[in-house]
């Protein structure tokens, strides 16, 4: 009985991952087999990735739902209820911190961004200048997703509207696009899209809800999201500013 319900949760969960996909499955078809008039390469190979996709999927979904939501809420309830400021925006820093530096998105795009900078002669061409470029970049973006989050945090316990600091804060990024080298334009943009991916969302998601839920006179609908936008900002403007300074 007490696996009854653990199994009905991922057995529904793996049903709506092969949902999700379906679209995608039903125009790759329909341009190969019907636009193209050519037979599908490799078709076992599809249709095996296929499966391993949906169940990384379920797999992953399931597991939010199992074990990062909860404990992401939980955490923030508990320090809204120990009514500490101090050590609860010192957990949202950390927490936007590490989860981005975890970021496998973040760490391929560095990667990538190292070896371009290196080819453009921008950096030294060595494996050492590329990991601490890279290095330099990864850790630039997790300063500012976790200054973001701090930021957000401070938003909902005050009440701030959050427009406002959207608004300026893209005032910004459009004001240093002049200045920044065009060579890290490019990366900072796409550096605000990398670092709001599969370990930072939940979690973040989850901290905003759950603290929204615990302080009186907040609405977990309009004053729990808005940290997933502050997070994809901030790195845009650090990045150029970290531009600036080492290229």
């Amino acid at each position: 009985m007490s696996l009854a319900r653990p199994l009905r949760a991922f057995l529904r969960t793996l049903g709506e991952s092969f949902r999700d996909l379906l679209p995608i499955i039903g125009v790759i078809a329909f341009f190969q087999l019907l636009v193209l008039g050519q037979p599908i390469p490799q078709l076992f190979d599809l249709l095996f990735g296929t499966l391993l996709v949906v169940l990384g999927l379920t797999f992953f979904v399931y597991g939010l739902e199992m074990g990062l939501f909860p404990i992401g809420e939980s955490l923030a309830q508990s320090f809204a209820r120990k009514g500490s400021l101090t050590w609860l925006l010192v957990f949202a820093f950390a927490l936007g911190f590490g989860t981005t530096v975890a970021e496998p998105a973040l760490i391929a795009v560095a990667d990538e961004a190292a070896e371009v900078a290196a080819a453009n002669g921008s950096i030294g061409t060595g494996a050492t200048a590329q990991a601490d470029y890279a290095l330099g970049l990864r850790l630039t973006v997790a300063f500012s997703v976790g200054l973001a989050v701090l930021i957000g945090v401070y938003r909902i316990i005050r009440g701030w509207p959050l427009h406002l600091i959207i608004i300026g804060g893209y005032l910004l990024v459009v004001l240093m696009t002049v200045f920044a080298p065009r060579e890290i334009i490019g990366i900072a943009y796409d550096s605000g899209g990398v670092t709001t991916s599969t370990i930072t969302v939940p979690l973040v998601t989850a901290l905003g809800v759950g603290l929204a839920s615990s302080i009186r006179g907040r609405n977990p609908m309009i004053d729990g999201f808005g940290l997933i936008a502050l997070a994809s900002l901030t790195p845009m403007i650090f990045v150029m500013g970290y531009g600036m300074v080492v290229l």
